[in-house]
C-alpha cells in the first residue's frame, strides 16, 4: 500500500518535471534547447517523456488544423484576387518596359555627359592634388634658388640662414621626393662652402674697416662739429634735427665705404640670429664671433697706440682720435645691425679698455706741450671727440675729468707764456710818465686803463699820466689772460660758479706768481735806477687800484657775483703791495748804496791843523744828489718819500759816525774834527730844508743828533757837564755813549802827546794832558759802572 503510494507520488513528480521540460522546450530558443534535452536523457523516464511529447505534438497539430479550417475561405478569396491582379501587373510591366526603353534612349546623351563630367572631376582632383604637391615643393625650389642667388652675389650670411630654413623647415615637408634627397645630400657641402667663403669675407671686412676707420671717424667728428655749430647758432631756440641724424649719416657713409664687405641689415647676420641652431651651426657662430672679437681687439690695441710724435702737432692728435672714433662707430653699427656678432657687454669692455689707454696717452703726450694755443686746440679736439662718441652711447665722463687735469697744465703754459709777455713789457718800458698831446691820445690811454683824475683832466695839453706805459699794457694782458682761461672752460659742461672759480684761481696764480716774479726781477736788477724804482712804485699803486675793475670784469663774463659764498677773491692787491714794498726797500738800499759811493770819495786829513770854513766837496755833491733824488719822489705816496728820506739821513749819519770811529783812523786833530763838524752842519742844513714834505719840525734832524752831541762835546770841551749830567733823562749829551766818547778821546790824546795841538788851551788849563787822562779815567769809570 505504501509502496503503491510512493510509486504514485514518484509518478506525479515525474509527470510534473516532464510538463516543466515541455513548457521550457516550447518557450526556449532552439539554439539553447540542448541542456534541456540533456536533462531528459539523464533521467530514467525518457520513454514516458517521449509519450508525453507525442501527445503534445498531436495536440498542437489539432490546434493548427482547427486554425487552418477557420481561415481557409479567406485564403481562397485572396488567391482569386491575385489572379485578377496578375493581368493588370502584366500590363504595368509592359508599360514600365516601354518607358524604360524610351528613358534609355533619351538619357544616352546624359550618360555620355555624366561620364565626361566624371572624367573632368577626376582630372580636377588630380590637378588639385598636383597643385598641392607643387605648393609644397615650390617654396623649396624658391628657397634653393634664393640660396644660389645669395651665394652667387656673395651674400653668404643670409645664404647660411636660407640654408638653415631650407633644411629644417621646407625639406622635411617634401622629403619623399627624389629631388629633395639630392638637395639634402648637397646641404653639408653648401654649408661648408658658405662658411669658408664667409670667413674669407669676414677677414676682408675686418681689413676693410681697419683701412676706413680713420675716414669714418673723421666724418663722424666733422658732423658732430657741424651739429655743435648749429646748436651754437640756434642757441636758445629749439634744435633743428638732432644729434641722432649725425649718427645716421655716418652709418650711410659707413655702408657706402664698406658696401662689398659690411653686414648691412639684420638679414645679413646669417646664422648669427638663428635661435634654434644645431650644434654645428652654434659652433660656426661661436667661431665667427670669437674670430671677429679677437681680431678687433688686436686692431683696437693698434689704434690705441699713439705715435711717438703725436704731441708735436694738432694733426697728430686728430688722426689718433679719428681712428678711435671710426673703430667704435663701426662697432656700434655692427651692434645695431647684427645679432650675436657683438653685444653690449663686449663693447662696454672694449670701451673701458680704450678709454683708460686713451686717457693715459693724452696725459703723457699733453704733458710735453708747452704752447697754450696747442693745448687749447687739443682741449677743443678732445671735447669734440667726447661729444662724438657720446652720440653713439659711449660714456665719456672720464674724458671731461681728464680735461680738468689738462686745464691745470693749460694754466701752467699760460703762466709761462705770460711770464714772457710781462718780461717783454717791463724790459721795453721807459719808466717815464706817459705824455699825451691831444684829447684823442688821452682817451686812448683811459680806454686801455681805468683811470680818473679830475685835476689831470683840467690841465692843458701836453700833459702826463702819472704812470708809465707798462700799466695799461699789464692791465690789458691780465684781461687777455682771463679771456684765455675762459676759452678753455667752454664746452666743458661746467657751471658758472665752477668757471668763475677756475678763472679766479688761475688769475691769482698769474698775479701772485708770474707778475709778482716779473716785477721782483725788474726791481732786483743791478742796473735799476732810483727813477725806475720810483716809477714802479707809482705804477703798482695804480695797478693795485685797478684790481676792483678786474673783479668786475670777471663778474661780467661769468655772471657770478663776488658776494657769492665760496667765491675766490683776487690777490692782486697783495701782489702789487708786495712789489711796491720791494721797490721801496730797493729804493732805500739803492739810496744807501749811492751814499756809500759818495762816502768812498771822502778824503779827510785827520792830522790837519788848519781850520776849514766850508763843507767837503764830496758831501756837497752828496747833498745835491739827495735833493735832486727826493725831488723825483713828488708822485710817490707821502710815507714812502718820508721813509726814504729818513732812511737816507740815518744811513748817512751812521756812515759818518763809522767813518769817524773806524779803527784805521788812529789819530785825529781838532782841525780835522772842525772840518767834520762843517760836513755834519751841511747835513743838518739839508734836513732842515725839508727835502720831502710831511716831516714835523726838526724830525729829520734827529737822524744826526748822535753826531751833533758828540761833536759839540769835543769842540766845546764840555766834559764837566757831560760827566755831571750823565744818566739824567734831560742831560745835554744824552745821545753820547761813553764808549764812543772814550774811543774818540783816545785818538785825540795820542795826537796831543805827539803834536801838542792843545796849545790854544794853555790859558784856561795848565796841564792839558792831565785833563785828558782825567776825563778818560772818568769815562772808563762810567763804562765800568754801566756794565756792572
Amino acid at each position: 500500500m505504501e509502496r503503491g503510494k510512493m510509486a504514485e507520488a514518484e509518478s506525479l513528480e515525474t509527470a510534473a518535471e516532464h510538463e516543466r521540460i515541455l513548457r521550457e522546450i516550447e518557450s526556449t530558443d532552439t539554439a539553447c534547447i540542448g541542456p534541456t534535452l540533456r536533462s531528459v536523457y539523464d533521467g530514467e523516464e525518457h520513454g514516458r517523456f517521449m509519450e508525453k511529447l507525442e501527445t503534445r505534438i498531436r495536440n498542437h497539430d489539432r490546434e493548427i488544423e482547427k486554425m487552418c479550417n477557420f481561415h481557409y475561405q479567406g485564403f481562397v478569396d485572396s488567391i482569386t484576387e491575385l489572379l485578377k491582379v496578375r493581368g493588370e501587373a502584366q500590363k504595368l510591366k509592359n508599360q514600365v518596359t516601354d518607358t524604360n526603353r524610351k528613358l534609355q534612349h533619351e538619357g544616352k546623351e546624359l550618360v555620355i555627359a555624366m561620364e565626361e563630367l566624371k572624367q573632368c572631376r577626376l582630372q580636377q582632383r588630380n590637378i588639385s592634388a598636383t597643385v598641392d604637391k607643387l605648393m609644397l615643393c615650390l617654396p623649396v625650389l624658391e628657397m634653393y634658388s634664393k640660396l644660389r642667388d645669395q651665394m652667387k652675389t656673395k651674400r653668404h650670411y643670409p645664404a647660411l640662414k636660407t640654408l638653415e630654413h631650407l633644411e629644417h623647415t621646407y625639406l622635411p615637408q617634401v622629403s619623399h621626393y627624389r629631388f629633395c634627397k639630392v638637395m639634402v645630400d648637397n646641404i653639408p657641402k653648401l654649408r661648408e662652402e658658405i662658411k669658408d667663403v664667409s670667413m674669407s669675407d669676414l677677414k676682408d671686412f675686418l681689413e676693410s674697416i681697419r683701412k676706413h676707420s680713420d675716414k669714418i671717424g673723421e666724418t663722424a667728428m666733422k658732423q658732430a662739429q657741424q651739429q655743435r655749430n648749429l646748436d651754437n647758432i640756434v642757441l636758445q631756440q629749439p634744435r633743428i634735427g638732432s644729434k641722432r641724424k649725425s649718427k645716421k649719416d655716418v652709418y650711410t657713409i659707413f655702408d657706402t665705404e664698406l658696401e662689398s664687405t659690411s653686414p648691412k641689415s639684420e638679414q645679413d647676420s646669417g646664422i648669427l640670429d638663428v635661435e634654434d641652431e644645431e650644434d654645428d651651426e652654434e659652433g660656426a657662430r661661436e667661431t665667427f664671433e670669437n674670430y671677429y672679437r679677437k681680431q678687433r681687439r688686436k686692431q683696437a690695441r693698434l689704434v690705441l697706440q699713439p705715435p711717438s710724435n703725436m704731441h708735436e702737432t694738432l694733426d697728430g692728435y686728430r688722426k689718433y682720435f679719428n681712428q678711435i672714433v671710426g673703430f667704435f662707430v663701426v662697432e656700434d653699427h655692427i651692434l645695431h645691425t647684427t645679432q650675436g656678432l657683438v653685444n653690449r657687454a663686449y663693447i662696454d669692455e672694449l670701451w673701458e679698455m680704450a678709454l683708460s689707454k686713451t686717457i693715459a696717452a693724452l696725459r703723457t703726450h699733453s704733458s710735453y706741450c708747452s704752447d697754450p694755443n696747442l693745448v687749447l686746440d687739443l682741449k677743443n679736439l678732445i671735447v669734440l671727440f667726447a661729444d662724438t662718441l657720446q652720440v653713439y652711447g659711449f660714456p665719456v665722463n672720464q674724458l671731461f675729468d681728464m680735461l680738468l687735469e689738462i686745464r691745470d697744465q693749460y694754466s701752467e703754459t699760460l703762466l709761462k707764456k705770460w711770464a714772457g709777455i710781462f718780461r717783454n713789457i717791463l724790459d721795453s718800458d721807459n719808466y717815464s710818465p706817459i705824455p699825451v698831446t691831444s684829447e684823442e691820445m688821452y682817451k686812448k690811454v683811459v680806454g686801455q686803463f681805468p683811470f680818473q683824475d679830475t685835476e689831470l683832466e683840467k690841465q692843458p695839453f701836453p700833459k702826463k699820466f702819472p704812470f708809465s706805459e707798462f700799466v695799461p699794457k699789464v692791465y690789458n694782458q691780465i684781461k687777455e689772460f682771463i679771456y684765455a682761461c675762459l676759452k678753455f672752460s667752454e664746452d666743458l659742461h661746467l657751471s658758472s660758479t665752477e668757471v668763475d672759480d677756475m678763472i679766479r684761481k688761475s688769475t691769482n696764480l698769474l698775479l701772485t706768481r708770474t707778475l709778482s716774479n716779473s716785477l721782483q726781477n725788474v726791481i732786483k736788477r743791478k742796473n735799476i735806477g732810483l727813477t725806475e724804482l720810483v716809477q714802479i712804485i707809482i705804477n703798482t699803486t695804480h695797478l693795485e687800484k685797478s684790481c676792483k675793475y678786474l673783479e668786475e670784469f670777471i663778474t661780467n663774463i661769468t655772471n657770478v657775483l663776488p658776494e657769492t659764498v665760496h667765491t675766490t677773491k683776487l690777490y692782486g692787491t697783495t701782489t702789487f703791495k708786495d712789489a711796491r714794498h720791494a721797490a721801496e726797500e730797493e729804493i732805500y738800499t739803492n739810496l744807501n748804496q749811492k751814499i756809500d759811493q759818495f762816502l768812498q770819495l771822502a778824503d779827510y786829513d785827520w792830522m790837519t791843523g788848519d781850520l776849514g770854513n766850508k763843507a767837503s766837496d764830496y758831501l756837497v755833491d752828496l747833498i745835491a744828489f739827495l735833493r735832486s733824488t727826493f725831488a723825483v719822489f713828488t708822485h710817490l705816496p707821502g710815507k714812502v718819500a718820508q721813509t726814504a728820506c729818513m732812511s737816507a739821513c740815518k744811513h748817512l749819519a751812521t756812515s759818518l759816525m763809522q767813518l769817524l770811529l773806524e779803527a784805521e783812523v788812529r789819530q785825529l786833530t781838532l782841525g780835522a774834527l772842525q772840518q767834520f763838524n762843517l760836513d755834519v752842519r751841511e747835513c743838518e742844513q739839508f734836513a732842515r730844508s725839508g727835502p720831502v714834505p710831511g716831516f714835523q719840525e726838526d724830525t729829520l734832524q734827529l737822524a744826526f743828533i748822535d753826531l751833533r752831541q758828540l761833536l759839540d762835546l769835543f769842540i766845546q770841551w764840555d766834559w764837566s757837564t757831560y760827566l755831571a749830567d750823565y744818566g739824567q733823562p734831560n742831560c745835554k749829551y744824552l745821545r753820547v755813549n761813553p764808549v764812543t766818547a772814550l774811543t774818540l778821546l783816545e785818538k785825540m790824546k795820542d795826537t796831543s802827546r805827539k803834536n801838542n795841538m792843545f796849545a790854544q788851551f794853555r790859558k784856561n788849563e795848565r796841564d792839558k794832558q792831565k785833563l785828558i787822562d782825567t776825563v778818560a779815567k772818568q769815562l772808563r769809570g762810567l763804562i765800568s759802572s754801566h756794565h756792572s
